[in-house]
């Protein structure tokens, strides 16, 4: 295992892709891709295994942040 794959976020954490700036949940690996889904639910997407980072403290409160304010307003 190289040492990319040791640091890669793993299937349920939340990652960014670099490439795009976004912020998901990993849900696998296939097909030499990553695939993701936006945290608060959503339309999954693919990333460079390479692009797939884990996510500074800063941006993991505020996509928890997002997801939290989302289920707020959601509710009757």
């Amino acid at each position: 295992m190289g040492s990319d794959e040791e640091t890669r976020p793993g299937v349920g954490e939340l990652a960014k892709d670099t490439a795009s700036g976004k912020i998901g949940v990993v849900m696998g690996e296939w097909a030499g891709r990553v695939h993701m889904r936006p945290a608060g639910g959503g339309v999954e997407w693919d990333a460079l295994p390479h692009h797939v980072v884990a996510p500074s403290a800063r941006e993991e409160l505020s996509a928890r942040l997002a997801v939290r304010n989302e289920m707020t307003r959601s509710r009757p």
